[in-house]
């Protein structure tokens, strides 16, 4: 009679946890209705304002779309008479890209563990953020021109812009994935005198290791499309070419570098798409 008042209790017990549990589910994944109507009109305002400052205007777009239509009709056919160089550029430009993301994956590792609340302490946390904020409000562009100078024309000076703007941007991501894991871990690790390697290396890393590469992966796909900006002010890759054909009204040859492009940035999207279906 005991064990059966025990076992009844302990399912009204089970039954309430769970009923509590769905209840703080909903409560976490619920929108308050108030604050979202409130949000609604506000948002529109901001829209609003922000369209008005910039001058947006669909009528504008209406009457420029038949300049758009004729400039897309100049660039049939493309010309691919020239292919031997666009490809050697698209080759030079994803090189860039390898070795612009291996380094920048360094580096922002490195400034994710100084910026990531759960590993850094206090007075290295806020430096390495306001370090990481200060690299990521300068343009690549900025930084390409800062090298060209430094280093001279070529690839190198935008591997170098690529990395370190990789660092502003992917190194607070980075950040972030390693302060979203799973504290249960390591607070159980700790609780067992794991020193702060141990549980970083252990607790931490195995826990943000998905999201670390794919976001690596898209820090690549990225850079692969920036190299092709750097060019544009002789910092390597096809940009100088693709600038070089519009100047001179090439657009035959221009549209060939698009396509080519296009095509390029395909096979890596693709790619990556198949390793982070892989990872996860």
């Amino acid at each position: 009679m005991t064990m059966g008042t025990e076992t009844e209790s302990r399912s009204v017990v089970g039954s309430e946890l769970s009923a509590n549990d769905r209840t703080r589910l909903e409560r976490a994944f619920s929108i308050p209705r108030g604050r979202f109507l409130l949000g609604i009109p506000v948002a529109l305002l901001i829209l609003l304002w922000s369209a008005g400052g910039v001058g947006f205007d669909f009528l504008k777009l209406g009457q420029g779309s038949l300049n758009m239509v004729e400039f897309l009709g100049r660039l049939i056919p493309p010309d691919f008479s020239k292919i031997s160089t666009i490809l050697e550029l698209l080759l030079e430009t994803l090189q860039m890209a390898i070795v612009g993301t291996v380094l920048g994956v360094v580096f922002s590792l490195l400034m994710a563990f100084c910026s990531a609340s759960n590993i850094a302490p206090s007075w290295l946390y806020y430096p390495s953020r306001w370090v990481m904020n200060v690299i990521r409000a300068v343009p690549d562009l900025v930084f390409a021109l800062m090298f060209v100078s430094a280093v001279g024309l070529g690839p190198f000076a935008g591997i170098l812009a690529m990395t370190l703007g990789s660092v502003g941007s992917i190194g607070k991501i980075f950040a972030e994935a390693m302060e979203a894991v799973d504290k249960g871990p390591v607070v159980a690790m700790q609780a067992v005198g794991a020193s702060k390697r141990q549980v970083v290396q252990y607790g931490i890393l195995p826990q943000a290791a998905a999201p670390l590469v794919s976001y690596t992966l898209l820090l690549f796909e990225g850079n692969v499309r920036g190299a092709t900006i750097l060019g544009l002010v002789g910092a390597g890759g096809i940009g100088l070419e693709l600038t070089t054909a519009m100047r001179m009204y090439d657009y035959g040859h221009l549209s060939a570098i698009i396509i080519c492009i296009i095509v390029l940035v395909t096979i890596i999207d693709q790619g990556s798409a198949l390793i982070r279906r892989r990872i996860t």
